[in-house]
């Protein structure tokens, strides 16, 4: 009752709007009283065109009495299919069906009474037009109350919030651009308001959806005066190609309109789909066509297993332990070097994964002894390898940590790996290690070769895989998290050089990939996976740019800044004397690259960890070089050895 009294008392007040639209829902009792109004409405109405027919009703010794029966009856059905319990604004076709049931009910309760009163007193106690033109009128009125009542309250929103939410065009005439345009105009709390639909079709440019014009696109575009009545172009990519979705981002931000993307709609219900309305990113330019993984095989190598991942708080590290933990291993060992990372992730994977056994390890995976216990201890079946330094410019700067990490760390966990008879190992590798150009790259490659030897090696029954791709979006220290964060603090972006190009993928659709390629082969392969279309870094930096509302090079500054040591122009995922196989996935092949014996890699992994030992930086690059002989330093320091090499061949 308070409710309703500061609901009224505002329009004394000069804050109407604000106040009704504050009022959660009509009172119940009111409902009741109107809907019993709107019966004596219709019984009066009904009465009074008989009246002006000339119709003679029967017993009108009884009229009040048949009045409060009719009257009595409706209630009683009212409270039977509670047609005043929905909340009136949010009035649906489901309440209507509740008032046909009350009326219908009551009718043929009526229509029995007419039946028994012409057996026992030889007339009917209601005139049977009568009887079906008050259910007509009565239905009407309900329905017709309900409706003004859920438009009024729906125009005082708009009028409420009309200044300060977004104006949204939903892309789309289709069921699910409907579905979502209905659940923005039934969640007034969210920021955005239906402004109209915009449509590639040409025959829905006269029609009205949900009270709003429909645009075609070149109606809309075209006419600068209605574009400044939207603020927003809501896109729904689940129902959209990528070119679609790139065709509507381009006209958007040329218009000065924002670009939204609405979530996956059978994932959400009415609310959560409107609160998951986000800014469209540049990842979502780059997203691929989801990827099909064999989910039964990769389930039964993991399913009551025992699983090691290192470089587990890391981007691919981590997203490996979420998706192995959907086959519920019997435990997931996840070993880091980073505390604060491996902490948090701790804290993720227990809320997400209640019912699941971790064990997070604190170690680095240069210390042989501490790695012996934990395979000793656990048994592992299987181990995936995503430990390593790739950050090009650093390793440059320290080559003997790459060598610590990314060699010797994946020497002892090959080495423990055979020894305890690990099922499969599986190797995350990058596509720097092809025609490396830096030392990252190359201590990858010599990775990717003491992996490959043990195949063979004697007494081995390990099935070691080598995993190679390239950047994954989003990961830590990436182009993409840079670039934002330097539109955010105002520019400039930074870029090597104008025509570098790079392959992406994300970081689900890489380890749904390394999750299938370990499921995969009888051991010593190198799997490639399909990257798509290359990407040129100037112009993602500029859609970026476009996407968060400025123009590139007025707003926000592009700046070159030249190519950074060991860095390369564009990245191959195929050396050139190397050859593919296909696989029976689409997306993953098989490349047959150069191999070492494991005792001559053995030997020079010996040398060049001696070499870092000693922090030795010209002998530690010269040994990589020996081990790797495609390795050809580019803008760096070490080009000098190339040099030497060279010499050293003339003469």
């Amino acid at each position: 009752m308070k409710r309703l009294y500061d609901a009224f008392s505002a329009l004394y007040n000069g804050d109407n709007i604000v106040k009704i639209t504050e009022l959660r829902y009509v009172p119940r009792w009111l409902v009741i009283i109107i809907d019993i109004l709107i019966v004596l409405f219709s019984l009066f109405l009904s009465r009074i065109f008989l009246d002006n027919l000339a119709v003679k009703v029967n017993f009108p010794e009884y009229r009040m009495e048949k009045r409060f029966l009719l009257i009595f009856v409706n209630i009683l059905f009212m409270y039977v299919f509670k047609t005043y319990a929905g909340i009136i604004r949010h009035s649906t076709f489901f309440d209507f069906f509740k008032i046909i049931l009350s009326s219908g009910s009551t009718l043929i309760t009526l229509l029995f009474l007419n039946y028994i009163s012409e057996l026992i007193l030889g007339d009917s106690l209601y005139l049977y037009p009568n009887l079906f033109l008050y259910f007509l009128i009565s239905v009407s009125i309900m329905f017709f109350f309900r409706m003004i009542t859920k438009q009024f309250f729906n125009a005082l929103t708009d009028i409420k919030g009309a200044s300060s939410k977004v104006r949204v065009a939903v892309v789309g005439v289709g069921e699910v651009s409907v579905a979502l345009a209905r659940a923005i105009m039934h969640n007034p709390n969210y920021p955005y308001r239906l402004a109209g639909f915009l449509t590639n079709r040409s025959d829905s440019s006269r029609a009205i959806l949900l009270g709003h014009k429909i645009y075609t696109k070149n109606q809309f575009f075209s006419n600068e005066k209605l574009i400044k009545q939207f603020d927003a172009v809501l896109l729904i990519k689940e129902i959209m190609t990528k070119q679609e979705i790139e065709e509507w981002m381009t006209l958007a931000l040329d218009s000065g309109l924002k670009v939204l993307k609405a979530p996956t709609l059978s994932k959400m219900r009415d609310s959560d789909l409107v609160g998951g309305i986000s800014q469209l990113q540049i990842e979502d330019l780059l997203n691929r066509k989801p990827i099909k993984i064999e989910s039964e095989d990769v389930r039964k190598r993991h399913f009551e297993k025992t699983v090691l991942v290192t470089g587990g708080a890391g981007s691919i590290g981590s997203e490996i332990v979420r998706q192995v933990s959907q086959f519920s291993p019997s435990l997931i060992v996840v070993l880091d070097q980073a505390e604060s990372p491996l902490y948090e992730l701790e804290l993720e994977l227990y809320e997400k994964f209640p019912n699941q056994k971790f064990k997070f390890i604190l170690a680095d995976i240069s210390n042989s002894y501490r790695l012996e216990k934990l395979f000793k201890t656990y048994q592992f079946s299987m181990v995936y390898h995503a430990a390593a330094y790739k950050h090009v410019p650093l390793i440059e700067d320290n080559p003997h940590e790459a060598i610590f990490v990314n060699i010797l760390g994946t020497k002892n966990l090959a080495l423990l790996s055979k020894k305890y008879r690990v099922n499969r190992f599986v190797m995350v590798s990058t596509d720097k290690a092809v025609n490396p150009t830096n030392v990252m790259g190359a201590s990858k490659r010599a990775a990717e070769l003491f992996v490959q030897s043990l195949q063979n090696s004697q007494g081995n029954i390990t099935k070691f895989i080598t995993t190679r791709f390239g950047n994954v979006l989003g990961s830590n220290g990436s182009v993409i998290p840079h670039f934002r964060k330097q539109i955010e603090k105002g520019g400039p972006v930074t870029i090597t050089h104008p025509d570098i190009i790079r392959y992406f993928m994300t970081i689900p659709e890489a380890c749904e990939l390394v999750l299938q390629a370990g499921t995969m082969g009888n051991g010593g392969e190198i799997y490639v996976f399909d990257m798509g279309e290359p990407v040129k870094i100037l112009d993602l930096a500029k859609r970026m740019i476009k996407l968060s509302g400025y123009t590139p090079d007025v707003d926000i500054k592009i700046t070159f800044i030249g190519l950074r040591p060991g860095e390369k122009l564009y990245e191959e995922l195929l050396s050139n004397n190397t050859t593919t196989i296909p696989t029976h996935h689409e997306k993953i092949m098989i490349s047959r690259d150069p191999l070492m014996e494991f005792e001559e890699v053995e030997v020079l992994f010996k040398q060049i960890i001696m070499s870092a030992i000693k922090r030795d930086k010209l002998q530690v690059v010269s040994l990589l070089k020996t081990i790797v002989p495609e390795f050809i330093s580019n803008n760096s320091e070490f080009e000098v050895l190339d040099k030497k090499t060279i010499l050293d061949e003339n003469l």
